[in-house]
C-alpha cells in the first residue's frame, strides 16, 4: 500500500476502533435485555457483533477513501466532523438503549443516526462513488436496526 493511503486508513481504522471497542463497553448485554419481547426475526445475540466488526472495517475504508478523495483541508474537516458525529451518535444510541434502559429514546435517536449516515453517503459521493458505495450496508444496518428497535418499542412499552 503506498504511503499516501496509509496514514488515512490507519486513522480511520483507530477511530473505527475506538468506537467499536466504547460501545462494547456500552453494550452490556444482561437480564434486562434478556427479559424483553423480541421480535422472532431479531438476529442471535453473536450476529450484531460480527454486524458491527464488519460496519466499522468498512465505515473506515470509506473514511479513508473519502480523506483521500477531498481535494481541499476544509473538505476533510467536514468529513472528520461528519464521521466524529456519526460515532458519537452510534454510542448515544447504545447508551440510551442499553444503559438507560430506554429503548424508546433510542429510537428517536436512531434517526438522527441515520441521517449522519446518509449525510456521510452524500458528502463522499461528490468525490468518491466507491467510498459513498462502501457506506450503504451501514446504512442498511441502521435501517434494520432502527426497525428492530422500534418493534421492541411496540412489544414492550412503555418504559420509564
Amino acid at each position: 500500500m503506498n504511503r499516501v493511503w496509509l496514514f488515512p486508513m490507519m486513522i480511520a481504522l483507530v477511530a473505527a476502533m475506538f468506537v467499536a471497542a466504547t460501545g462494547a463497553t456500552i453494550a452490556e448485554i444482561g437480564p434486562w435485555y434478556h427479559s424483553l419481547i423480541k421480535p422472532r426475526w431479531a438476529p442471535p445475540d453473536p450476529a450484531y457483533g460480527v454486524g458491527w466488526m464488519a460496519i466499522y472495517a468498512i465505515s473506515a475504508i470509506a473514511a479513508g477513501t473519502g480523506w483521500l478523495a477531498a481535494p481541499t483541508w476544509r473538505e476533510r474537516e467536514w468529513l472528520i466532523g461528519l464521521f466524529a458525529l456519526n460515532g458519537f451518535l452510534n454510542l448515544a444510541w447504545s447508551m440510551l438503549f442499553f444503559q438507560l434502559h430506554r429503548p424508546d429514546w433510542a429510537m428517536v435517536e436512531a434517526l438522527a443516526l441515520w441521517l449522519s449516515v446518509a449525510a456521510l453517503i452524500v458528502m463522499i459521493w461528490r468525490r468518491s462513488m466507491t467510498g459513498a458505495a462502501l457506506l450503504v450496508p451501514y446504512l442498511l444496518w441502521v435501517t434494520f436496526a432502527g426497525y428492530l428497535n422500534m418493534t421492541i418499542v411496540h412489544l414492550n412499552g412503555p418504559f420509564h
